[in-house]
């Protein structure tokens, strides 16, 4: 096995896809700052536990926490998806929970509108989670805009 699949051991196509299109583009790599709505955060976005604010974190440190936050943030989303979902669908839905919570998940128009068969429209939801901190965001913008595109090639037969 290569470097490069050893990274992506234990992970599903769809998390893959995750990391590689979307979430390691828009999340980048910090050691340690305070994100947009002053949540510290370190490597690709990684919050909660382990978060040192002035810590240096290893490559290595960094992508096992991608990996780790990646799967976590699948589990959440298939706790809640009562339909079946593509690998593309699954990857840009891997990348919102990673990005908004599996609250605001949870709770969210785009969950009805999936679990009620309604693809395409669950993935034009995507386009309205484009604020943080009550400003919008241009990073968010471009992040959204990347998981309905995704979404969508999903989303068709």
């Amino acid at each position: 096995m290569n470097n490069a699949a050893k990274g992506f051991a234990g992970l599903s196509a769809a998390a893959v896809l995750a990391i590689t299109l979307i979430i390691k583009p828009f999340e980048g790599r910090e050691d340690s700052y305070v994100d947009p709505v002053g949540v510290w955060t370190s490597c690709y976005g990684h919050t909660g536990e382990g978060v040192v604010p002035g810590r240096e974190y290893s490559d290595a440190e960094c992508e096992a926490l991608l990996r780790l936050d990646t799967l976590e943030r699948e589990a959440q989303l298939l706790r809640y998806v009562r339909v079946p979902i593509s690998d593309e669908i699954r990857a840009s839905l891997i990348s919102f929970v990673y990005n908004v919570g599996v609250g605001n998940f949870r709770s969210s128009t785009l969950l009805k509108k999936l679990n009620a068969g309604d693809y395409v429209g669950a993935c034009n939801e995507l386009t309205r989670w484009t604020y943080a901190g009550g400003e919008r965001l241009a990073g968010l913008v471009r992040r959204r805009e990347a998981e309905r595109q995704l979404c969508l090639r999903g989303a068709r037969p």
